[in-house]
């Protein structure tokens, strides 16, 4: 499967430009799956303390408007977030669009900060406590917004249903880079699936780009930067599904899961030496 993931301003002006060359990046290189950022091509209204209604009228229909963008895009499918007011609520919403059904609600995002800079508890009511596993064609994935790559208990969760890719819209900081990046590396290894990450960006570094694609093993394929702001790859997704199986994923899965790894290895002792045949390829070595 061939998955991009990027960095984008919202900036009117230099959006037009960068989106012009997602969509000619994303046709040359016939992605399959595109990862936008967290709220892509709106203004990052909770950089502001006091809630906005007007201001958040304006983004609301701004993010409305540019899903019929997404089709320039030549993808079959592609998942990002945005604002909409649900029974009076106001939430950051991820959804899936595909040439085939259009834009679908996925899960809304539930960890919000509350910090100079990062009012999103102001701007936004907590979304979904749950994190359900979804299907994009044959491809199953989980959404953890931004913040939500520090929910580190669900990544247990994704491992024992087989998730596939593990998708993280971000808007977070140039400065703070590295430990965004250390994260996905763990929301990879963790939950045996492919992390995929996009970012924001702008000049003033509050949102300071750097997507990723990260295997299940923790080997950072790809990561977007100033000068390369898009990133595609072609992933094997059977590599998902047998990083199940292997460590450290097999160790959390419960008796019956190690019982049954057992039973595949075949382990044999050896009269005299101690010795488990079957097992010693298959260990990987602890420090």
């Amino acid at each position: 499967m061939r998955v991009t993931v990027c960095e984008l301003p919202h900036e009117t002006g230099a959006l037009t430009a960068a989106w012009a060359a997602l969509c000619e990046h994303t046709g040359a290189n016939a992605s399959q799956l595109v990862l936008l950022p967290e709220f892509a091509m709106v203004e990052p209204v909770w950089e502001a303390e006091r809630f906005d209604a007007e201001r958040w009228s304006a983004i609301e229909t701004l993010g409305a408007e540019h899903l019929r963008c997404l089709p320039d895009l030549g993808a079959e499918h592609v998942v990002g977030t945005r604002p909409v007011t649900l029974n009076g609520r106001r939430l950051n919403q991820a959804y899936l669009w595909s040439a085939a059904a259009a834009e679908q609600p996925l899960r809304s995002k539930f960890y919000l900060p509350q910090e100079p800079g990062n009012w999103e508890a102001t701007w936004f009511e907590p979304g979904d406590p749950v994190f359900p596993v979804f299907h994009a064609g044959p491809v199953s994935f989980g959404v953890n917004v931004c913040t939500e790559l520090w929910a580190l208990g669900t990544y247990g969760s994704y491992a024992a249903h087989g998730v596939e890719l593990l998708l993280s819209p971000r808007a977070t900081e140039l400065a703070t880079m590295k430990k965004w990046l250390a994260v996905g590396v763990v929301a990879a290894v963790r939950s045996g699936a492919f992390s995929l990450s996009s970012n924001r960006v702008d000049t003033t570094g509050g949102c300071g780009g750097g997507g990723w694609i990260i295997d299940p093993a923790g080997e950072v394929l790809a990561l977007t930067s100033a000068a390369e702001p898009f990133a595609t790859r072609e992933i094997d997704l059977s590599q998902a599904a047998a990083a199940k199986d292997s460590y450290p994923r097999y160790v959390f899965m419960g008796s019956s899961r190690a019982l049954s790894r057992v039973a595949k290895l075949q382990m044999v002792a050896q009269p005299g030496d101690g010795a488990v045949r079957g097992l010693e390829p298959d260990v990987e070595r602890l420090g």
